[in-house]
């Protein structure tokens, strides 16, 4: 029986619920500043996920580097929807 699956899904459950939380904090210290971290942990994810020759590990790096790329997004909005300048 193959779990990685499983696994997986929970991974993205609970990365997600924590990355969240990550950005309300971040933002709340530091406004959107951030968001150079979340791109260059993203762009460095991707050129991760095209290296490694595992199907598994390819898509571990893919999610891992879109979750920081779309962080950027999110640090933003949360900067518009607490009304701070960032």
């Amino acid at each position: 029986m193959q779990l990685i699956g499983i696994y997986f899904g929970l991974y993205v459950l609970v990365t997600i619920g924590l990355y969240h939380i990550l950005i309300v904090k971040l933002e709340a210290c530091w406004g959107s500043r951030p968001w150079v971290a979340f791109m260059l942990l993203g762009l460095a994810f991707v050129y991760l996920s095209a290296a490694v020759h595992s199907s598994a590990w390819s898509m571990f790096w893919g999610y891992n580097a879109f979750i920081n790329l779309w962080s950027i997004k999110e640090m933003f909005d949360q900067t518009r929807r607490m009304g701070h300048q960032g």
